[in-house]
């Protein structure tokens, strides 16, 4: 495919569209990828449709400006961002060490982009072009836009918006938020203007008073100083946060960082369907740029999916795409979705199967609450947790109406379903049920039980361990019914917040009965904004202010994990010990009930024991007479 058909990524590819220079340069720590899954593909195609021009600068060389300098200097601003993930849950796993392979660089090789590189591009943008805004904004922006914990150095940091010394953060997904800064930047509009939009942050100096806002009002948070000093005051500053996330009922938020005082005006609007179906369809070439010499890893995942929603009201304790995408379910119309599987069909290389029909969730589209009155004053931070709220719109005629339109697209021989399941709301669904298990499912559907205990689960806001039991038997009926052998692939947390070892005993046990064999741990990760992570810090849950057991040593968070694999020969004198310390004897033996046998295993080969990924599983013996399987992931 001709260089001609992405988005600019030179001076030459600049200067050949007879160009001087660009309205915005996106610099962004991601390959470029001109995919509507890619934050600088469809960020970039967006400023496009509304006649800008923007050059795209992936992966620059940060140790000198020399990559910067080789543009002539944009005329409207720098747009930065590390990529589709923070960088340093990009870069280490859950026990800090470096991983081996980068999703989002071509050929995943490592080192391509610096440890928290949006504010080293911020540095290389003004070293560059004096005078030039810099908008700083995806995930890493967005998720570190006050001050927060940070698990890699073990300490709280101030907003990403001193580090950075970004002139304004867009946090969220950006799309509405960066075409206006865009536009009025356009008509002159001084940068100081720019502080009434929503969905941004900004720093004010020392002198600078704080402005009136049209709208709404004001919450103070507790300073970085205190947060800093004090867990009591770093819940309260992450409770406060959590609740001001409604974009019709949000209100600014101050928190002062020494004499100077970082603002974030209340989340954007949520986009509508034109505007959803309009970012979709922009000419994406859905390859990655012909200058590399291996696609990142990350595309060759998601080349033949389909994206037909973002957002998620689950409200994960854990999770941070409520945080970035919004708790609001944005869909497209089936026409434009159908549009998309049609254009993938008709790619020449394509294999005939869509990997994936789905967003954060598979089977959130088109959910939403039925009294948008009450909507508008709605300060819950889920609508599924501790129950399903009665005003939620949980039907799934929309997305069995689409799963049967997509498979009768010509040139469609499958349509998989990858993205998670949320369970608590499919499991009162027999249509949707019948017709995942019937056609959607090759062979394993990956659910997010998390965990069984109940009080942990409490913790994370998930739905109990009775949610997951009556799930899998309906999903078991109905792939009987469909004359299939289907297994589910559940994923499970290890050192959440709350979970202690006996917590994870009562998890092995559970595991031990249903034949589950987890081939990876996903080993819980503290990420910068998140409830879970609060937790952890402090040891305290900011929505109660009572105390949070937490597993923050090394040796601890190894005994949990090896909990969790507990039949692995590696794995016998860890979870022996932890055994005998709980007074769990009973457990050790040879009988069908014990988790390990009395004497060590003859082979205890070191390995699987990193944690970093997401759990997946291979095919165990058949355990107890159950005769349930499950399946590696895909």
């Amino acid at each position: 495919m001709p260089r001609t058909a992405f988005l600019a990524t030179t001076p030459e590819d600049v200067a050949a569209r007879g160009w001087d220079r660009v309205d915005v340069l996106f610099v962004s720590g991601d390959a470029y990828v001109d995919h509507p899954s890619f934050a600088m593909a469809i960020l970039g195609r967006w400023l496009e449709a509304h006649g800008f021009r923007v050059a795209i600068l992936a992966q620059p060389d940060w140790r000198s400006a020399d990559a910067w300098k080789a543009f002539a200097p944009p005329r409207l601003f720098c747009a930065v961002s590390a990529g589709n993930m923070d960088s340093m849950i990009n870069h280490y796993t859950a026990n800090k060490k470096r991983r081996n392979a980068d999703a989002y660089s071509p050929g995943g090789r490592i080192g391509l982009r610096p440890d928290r590189p949006t504010a080293v591009y911020a540095q290389r943008c003004r070293e560059a072009f004096k005078g030039v805004p810099v908008i700083s904004g995806g995930v890493e922006a967005s998720l570190r836009r006050i001050a927060h914990y940070d698990y890699w150095s073990d300490r709280v940091w101030p907003s990403n918006l001193v580090t950075s010394k970004a002139d304004l953060l867009g946090y969220g997904m950006g799309e509405s938020v960066l075409l206006e800064i865009a536009q009025r930047l356009d008509r002159g509009e001084p940068l100081e203007s720019l502080r009434d939009l929503d969905g941004v942050a900004y720093l004010l100096g020392k002198n600078e008073a704080l402005p009136e806002h049209p709208r709404v009002g004001t919450v103070a948070l507790p300073s970085l100083e205190d947060v800093e000093a004090s867990p009591q005051a770093f819940a309260e500053m992450t409770r406060k946060l959590h609740h001001e996330t409604n974009p019709r009922n949000a209100r600014r938020l101050v928190q002062p960082h020494g004499d100077r005082r970082v603002v974030i005006n209340p989340p954007a609007a949520a986009l509508d369907e034109a505007t959803m179906d309009r970012l979709h369809e922009l000419p994406y070439t859905r390859r990655p740029h012909p200058d590399y010499d291996a696609p990142p890893p990350a595309w060759e995942t998601i080349r033949d999916s389909v994206q037909i929603m973002r957002g998620c009201f689950g409200g994960c304790t854990f999770c941070s795409i409520t945080m970035h995408q919004g708790r609001e379910i944005q869909s497209r119309s089936p026409d434009s979705i159908l549009r998309e599987v049609e254009a993938v069909a008709k790619a020449p290389d394509f294999k005939g199967s869509i990997s994936d029909l789905g967003g954060p969730t598979a089977n959130m589209y088109r959910m939403h609450c039925r009294e948008p009155e009450v909507e508008k004053t709605c300060r819950r931070l889920s609508c599924v947790h501790p129950k399903i709220c009665k005003l939620l719109d949980t039907d799934h005629a929309p997305t069995v109406d689409l799963m049967r339109r997509a498979r009768e697209v010509e040139g469609v021989k499958r349509v998989h379903i990858a993205s998670g399941i949320r369970m608590d709301l499919a499991a009162d669904q027999p249509e949707y049920l019948e017709e995942l298990a019937a056609h959607h499912v090759g062979g394993h559907l990956k659910v997010a039980p998390e965990h069984v205990s109940d009080r942990v689960l409490g913790l994370m806001k998930k739905p109990g361990r009775g949610s997951f039991e009556i799930f899998a038997e309906r999903f078991e009926a109905a792939s009987k019914r469909a004359g299939k052998e289907q297994y589910l692939v559940p994923y499970f947390i290890a050192s959440h917040p709350g979970s202690t070892a006996d917590d994870m005993i009562e998890l092995a046990i559970f595991l031990k009965e249903r034949g589950y064999r987890p081939r990876q741990v996903q080993d819980f990760i503290p990420a910068p904004m998140d409830i879970a992570t609060c937790m952890y810090w402090t040891g305290i849950d900011p929505l109660t202010m009572e105390p949070v057991p937490t597993a923050k040593r090394i040796q601890d968070r190894s005994v949990q994990r090896a909990l969790l694999q507990f039949f692995a020969p590696e794995n016998w004198k860890t979870v022996r010990d932890a055994l005998v310390r709980a007074g769990r004897r009973d457990l050790i033996g040879d009988g069908p009930d014990c988790l390990i046998p009395s004497r060590p295993p003859r082979t205890t080969k070191r390995g699987g024991q990193d944690g970093g990924g997401q759990g997946g599983y291979r095919r165990p013996s058949r355990d107890r007479g159950r005769g349930r399987e499950a399946g590696r992931r895909r």
